[in-house]
């Protein structure tokens, strides 16, 4: 143990006790864990489209926060642009999905508000909350009615401030959907701001690739996030919505005033990419083809059923054995990753199966084919040891 930082040691022993000691590893074999759907993190599109930036002199580094000397026309031209295609009043774009979900509730929601957030929502959002000033109430996971009772009741004690609803579209761990129709009428019938998290939707839903949300955009009470380092490829976060929440986050919001500006030339790509899923459907009709397959072969191989998206989970239960059958895919050439509590609650461990775009229909049948026996293998492990579901 650590004698200079003995709690900590002693924490980190206790996770590794627990099944839930996590270490970084080198990427390697085919790519079931990434968030890159449609492929384009590595595709040639996005590599000539960085050298024709860097030969026409884009920046690499913005140098300076936005409000200084950070704020390159490449930023500005990819806001113009993500506003046009999102379909919002404006855009603004930061350095990643976590920080804009943080600068979003520590920002706009004020004091005598209320944040009402799903049960299921991502790590960001809580830790934007904790540094708000809004009171903050939790509903059940893509429960509409249990949402609507929790508003009732704040209200009955007395809140009377604005009530901002923050969900995801496509959750990340579950691979869910978001029933947005029933959300959108229940902010509309209580005057509410929803706050809908594109990141694993950007791309694949919607039309064009355009989110879930899509439909509700132009609502200049619905503010969506769509995250540049997932289905497009590259890196940071486009906030969505009306200019006057966008020019509020520009002059309050600390994550925005106080960072370093984003790439200039990850704004020229995140534009290249956007372009892209406007006049490429190919692209997505081929990752939708592939999910369809994947679908199907874990029905027709593992018996799984109920995947509503390009994120298949696969609830294992114990934290060991869940990271145990990860190992064993990786060393046979399947990264696929275990995912433990905290970030999924406790007794769910799982595999994230994610549908990439570098995959092809032969490799995602040969994956449930080794899968199958494993998980037969665990159904037949003494109670508690393993549950798949």
């Amino acid at each position: 143990m650590s004698q200079v930082f003995p709690r900590h040691a002693a924490g980190l022993q206790d996770l590794r006790d627990q099944g839930r000691f996590r270490r970084l590893i080198p990427r390697a074999g085919h790519d079931f864990s990434s968030n890159d759907y449609l492929g384009l993190a590595q595709s040639q599109l996005l590599q000539t489209a960085a050298l024709e930036a860097l030969e026409r002199g884009v920046p690499v580094g913005a140098g300076g926060s936005r409000l200084l000397r950070g704020n390159a026309e490449e930023h500005l031209l990819l806001e113009a642009e993500a506003a046009a295609f999102f379909g919002t009043e404006a855009a603004l774009f930061m350095g990643g999905g976590f920080n804009a979900n943080q600068a979003i509730f520590s920002t706009l929601p004020q004091r005598g508000d209320l944040v009402l957030y799903d049960a299921l929502i991502h790590a960001s959002t809580h830790d934007g909350m904790r540094l708000g000033r809004a009171e903050t109430r939790k509903f059940s996971h893509n429960d509409p009615s249990d949402a609507a009772v929790q508003i009732a009741e704040w209200r009955a004690t007395g809140g009377s401030g604005q009530v901002w609803i923050a969900i995801e579209s496509v959750y990340s761990m579950e691979g869910a959907l978001a029933p947005l129709a029933e959300f959108a009428a229940l902010a509309g019938r209580e005057g509410a701001v929803l706050v809908v998290d594109e990141a694993h939707a950007t791309g694949l839903f919607g039309d064009l690739g355009r989110g879930l949300a899509h439909d509700y955009a132009q609502n200049p009470a619905v503010l969506t996030l769509h995250t540049c380092g997932k289905g497009l490829g590259v890196s940071g976060a486009l906030i969505c919505g009306a200019q006057v929440l966008i020019d509020f986050l520009v002059n309050r919001g600390r994550g925005f005033i106080f960072a370093t500006a984003p790439s200039p030339l990850n704004a020229a790509l995140v534009r290249v990419a956007l372009r892209d899923l406007a006049q490429n459907p190919e692209r997505r009709n081929r990752a939708w083809d592939h999910i369809t397959h994947a679908h199907g072969e874990a029905a027709r191989l593992c018996g799984i059923t109920g995947f509503q998206s390009q994120i298949l989970p696969v609830i294992i239960g114990d934290d060991k054995l869940t990271m145990a059958l990860a190992e064993r895919l990786q060393g046979q050439g399947f990264d696929i990753r275990g995912i433990r509590p905290p970030t999924v609650p406790r007794g769910t461990s799982r595999l994230r199966i994610s549908l990439t775009g570098t995959l092809t229909k032969p490799l995602i049948t040969e994956l449930f084919e080794r899968l199958a026996p494993e998980l037969a293998h665990l159904e037949q492990q003494p109670a508690g040891l393993g549950q798949v579901a």
